[in-house]
């Protein structure tokens, strides 16, 4: 299927590696032409020069942190102010127990999974806006469906931001741009590896096994890959997705059993 986004501009945040990389890299393969940020320069790079010499696009890294005003100028002037095309991503705060969270705790997740991501819609909708055509797909959690104790500041700032699309995406969809979330499940990414050394940790046993028992909870009994997390957010991205529009679609392969 040709998704129809061939020489759009898009960036995508936290796309050194993971679930960002797999989001910019299926939209490179459809033509998209990319900046893509992440804090660290050396595998920024990497992944730009390899996205470019793979799909033949313009991919343009910029390191920085997308959680601070300094660090989304750099974005944006990057990419001229504007871009048809806006994956939001960052990296999840630590897991640990409600009563060991303090207000700074509250406010460095916030700022980098609710506000980050606010800003750059604020920043570049309404030029898709007045250009009639565009796109954003916000990288949550399926714990915005099903909290996850554990992860409770996540729990909070991701649920933030999925109550602000649920609204803003209704106001700007008459004008051709579609707002939606992806909210994944376990995924075979640093993020994951992270939760299961913390599991190791926790019940003493090994990173392997505590990979194994939640694999057991997932009904496909793997984790899931970057590069079918990627393909959906590329179809998000797509001419066809224009009906779908403040939607929250979970990537979880199946953990979550929900009925709506």
């Amino acid at each position: 299927m040709d998704l129809g986004i061939r020489g759009r501009k898009g960036l995508v945040c936290a796309a050194s590696k993971g679930l960002g990389r797999g989001c910019a890299e299926a939209l490179a393969a459809e033509g998209v032409e990319l900046v893509i940020n992440a804090r660290g320069a050396e595998a920024l790079e990497r992944t730009a020069r390899e996205l470019s010499e793979a799909y033949g696009v313009t991919v343009t890294p910029v390191a920085a942190d997308i959680t601070t005003a300094e660090g989304r100028a750099r974005v944006l002037d990057a990419l001229g102010g504007q871009a048809d095309i806006l994956v939001t991503n960052a990296g999840g705060p630590p897991p640990g127990m409600w009563t060991d969270w303090s207000r700074d705790d509250f406010i460095r997740a916030i700022d980098g999974n609710m506000l980050s991501a606010i800003a750059l819609m604020q920043a570049l909708v309404p030029g898709m806006m007045e250009r009639g055509w565009g796109r954003v797909v916000n990288i949550t959690s399926a714990a915005v469906r099903s909290p996850i104790p554990q992860l409770g500041l996540s729990n909070t700032a991701r649920n933030g931001l999925t109550g602000f699309v649920a609204g803003m995406s209704r106001q700007v969809a008459e004008k051709g741009v579609c707002v939606n979330n992806l909210l994944p499940g376990i995924h075979d990414t640093d993020r994951a590896t992270s939760l299961d050394q913390g599991v190791s940790k926790a019940q003493g046993i090994s990173p392997d096994e505590a990979r194994r028992r939640r694999e057991a909870t997932i009904p496909t009994r793997n984790y899931g890959r970057a590069e079918d997390f990627g393909a959906a957010c590329a179809f998000l991205c797509s001419q066809q997705a224009r009906f779908i529009v403040g939607q929250n679609l979970v990537l979880d392969g199946g953990a979550m059993n929900v009925t709506v």
